[in-house]
């Protein structure tokens, strides 16, 4: 089942930017810290308010951004 469920966008929260289940913890924030290696362990020692599934939710948003239509021109 998919965790998407979990980013919620909020134009009043971190200017519109996807959040973490209503959280100010920023999607991207999340991503910068899996791309310097921090391991999901120390991800949730740091953020206690978040869960395993936050992460994965993380993951698949990004996925799901990077891959999008390219249209040409003709």
């Amino acid at each position: 089942m998919s965790e998407l469920h979990r980013i919620t966008i909020n134009p009043s929260v971190c200017g519109g930017r996807p959040c973490l289940r209503g959280t100010r913890v920023r999607v991207t924030d999340v991503l910068e810290l899996l791309a310097e290696n921090v391991s999901r362990e120390e991800i949730l020692a740091d953020y206690p308010y978040l869960e395993d599934a936050d992460i994965s939710a993380t993951l698949a948003y990004a996925a799901r951004q990077a891959d999008h239509v390219i249209l040409k021109a003709a």
